[in-house]
Formats: C-alpha cells, sequence, structure tokens
C-alpha cells in the first residue's frame, strides 16, 4: 500500500499531466510537418515503371526535368500501410495521384492530432487539480471514440479512394483490435469519471 501511495499522489499525478501535455501538443506539432511534408510530395511509397520498382520514391521526384526515384534526400514521410503506385505511361506520377496520397495520409494522421488536442486538454484539467469534472469525461469519452472511429471507418475510406484512383493499390495495416480495445477502454473510463462525478453531487445534496 505504501508503494502504492508513493506512485499514486496528487503532487506526482499534477507533475506527470504536465508532461503528458506538453508531449501531446509536440505530437500534434510533428503530425502537422507530416502532413505539410505530404501535401508538398514527400511521402514515401512503393512505386512500379517501366524501368524497375522503387521501394521509397515520392512524389517530388516525379516533377523534376529527368525522375529519379529512390534517390530522395532531406526528410520524407511514409505509412504503416504498404501503398504501390503505377507510373504513367511517362513514368511520372500523375497530380491526381498525389492528391489521392495525400487525402490517405491526411485520414490517417487528422484523427490522431484530434485525439491529441482530447487528451491535452484532459492532461491541462488534471495539472491544475481538475480531476473528476464532467469536461474530462466527455473528451476521454470523445478519445474513445476517435479511436474506434479509426479502426472501422479509415480503412474502408481509403479503400474508397483506391477505387476512384485506379493506380493505387493499398494493403492496409490491420490496427483494428488494438484500437478498439483502446477505443472501449477510454469509453469504462470516461463513464467512471461520469459516475463518480455524479456520487459527488448526491453526496453533496444529501450533506
Amino acid at each position: 500500500m505504501k508503494k502504492t501511495k508513493l506512485f499514486l499522489n496528487e503532487k506526482h499525478t499534477k507533475t506527470a499531466a504536465k508532461f503528458l501535455n506538453i508531449f501531446c501538443y509536440l505530437a500534434m506539432a510533428v503530425f502537422v510537418m507530416c502532413l505539410v511534408l505530404a501535401f508538398m510530395g514527400r511521402q514515401s511509397f512503393a512505386l512500379h515503371t517501366s524501368t524497375g520498382d522503387y521501394e521509397r520514391a515520392t512524389y517530388a521526384e516525379s516533377t523534376q526535368d529527368v525522375p529519379s526515384y529512390g534517390t530522395s534526400t532531406g526528410l520524407t514521410v511514409g505509412s504503416t500501410d504498404h501503398i504501390r503506385v503505377m507510373a504513367d505511361e511517362h513514368d511520372r506520377i500523375g497530380l491526381a495521384t498525389h492528391i489521392a496520397l495525400s487525402l490517405m495520409y491526411a485520414v490517417t494522421v487528422l484523427p490522431a492530432m484530434l485525439g491529441f488536442w482530447f487528451l491535452s486538454r484532459v492532461f491541462s484539467n488534471v495539472s491544475n487539480g481538475e480531476f473528476f469534472i464532467e469536461q474530462n469525461a466527455r473528451l476521454i469519452l470523445y478519445y474513445g471514440l476517435i479511436r474506434i472511429f479509426s479502426a472501422f471507418l479509415v480503412p474502408p475510406i481509403k479503400m474508397l479512394i483506391c477505387i476512384f484512383n485506379t493506380r493505387i493499390s493499398l494493403s492496409v495495416n490491420n490496427n483494428l483490435p488494438d484500437y478498439i480495445f483502446q477505443g472501449i477502454a477510454f469509453l469504462v473510463a470516461a463513464y467512471i469519471i461520469h459516475y463518480g462525478i455524479n456520487l459527488q453531487d448526491e453526496v453533496d445534496h444529501t450533506i
């Protein structure tokens, strides 16, 4: 019990919440940078051309006077999914394909950014000593719903984009069990906080 109290005390919890709040903002900044890189054509993927296959090609390489795939230097962003693109008859990547790839990346990144924003609000409240408040319950609920959304809706949206752009083939990384488990866990946590708030209200009214 004493060891448990050593870690589970208000001072340590507030300090940890401050660090986690900072981490959430850093994560969102990284996501924004990655999203900008993707729209700039710095997203890497497997490419098939008439001259061969390239595992880490980018759209930016296709815009050069003489495309030189797989030789890109500097920052690039990738995906947990396996994306394969078929070049056109000139061994270039069309603008429509680039837009489709960027949208597929955004569909993955934007829900994650929104989730970190919700968590940052929770950690900010906790660092200020506001533990059992209705806003925390709502924000944790929203985060859980985002995880479930990412599990069930993001893969079909990506597949739909591939249907409209036949030069892209996609093998989706199956995170369904992890995302569902995380989503349900956060929904339960949101209910526990909400239930605790109601109990406290009943005690206050009784007193």
